[in-house]
Formats: structure tokens, sequence, C-alpha cells
């Protein structure tokens, strides 16, 4: 059981975004200081996984999450959501106890 889960419209998602990189590539999914709620996610494309990474994968997706990041995204879900204000990755945090209005900051 993986402790962070990818959705199907992610990993769809992460496909496509990954197809002109090199094998390997993923989505990197990290917590750092910041935002207007205390931390914020880092999502970004990864040419490869690093060493400690924790590696979520879904078929053919693969999501990278490193070990400082890991404890504040336990028990996460990241999606792919696409609305009229525009489509993004979203991570479903269970462990912030608030976030801001475009859901990128959170508090714990």
């Amino acid at each position: 059981m993986a402790d962070i889960a990818l959705t199907p419209a992610a990993a769809a998602r992460i496909n496509a975004v990954v197809a002109s990189e090199p094998p390997g590539a993923g989505l990197r999914v990290a917590v750092d200081g910041g935002g207007c709620s205390g931390f914020q996610y880092e999502i970004a494309i990864a040419p490869a996984a690093s060493a400690d990474d924790l590696v979520i994968e879904r078929d053919g997706a693969r999501l990278f999450v490193d070990p400082v990041s890991l404890p504040f995204l336990l028990g996460s879900e990241v999606d792919w959501v696409d609305e009229l204000i525009g489509a993004s990755f979203k991570v479903k945090n269970p462990n912030a106890s608030s976030s801001c209005g475009c859901g990128v900051s959170f508090s714990i």
C-alpha cells in the first residue's frame, strides 16, 4: 500500500506531460515552508527519481516524493482537476488543518 495515492486522472495527465521527457521522468510533489498558510506544495516535472525518493507508480505514471516532504503528505491523494477556473494537479491532504483559497498552501 502506498502512503500517497495517485488518481487515474492524475496518472493519465502525468503520462501525457512526460511523454516528451526522457524515460524515467515523473511528477515531483514536495512541501516547502512559505505560502500564505505556512507550507506550500511544489509540483514539477522531474527527469528521474532521487535515490531516497518514495516512488508511487500507477498506470505507467511515476510520482516522486522526497523524505523531508513525506511526513507532510502521508495519506494524501494527488489528483488532476479540470475546472472552469483552470486545470491543475491538486493535493487532497488529510494532514492539513487549513489551506488558502487557491489550495497551493496549507497549515498543519
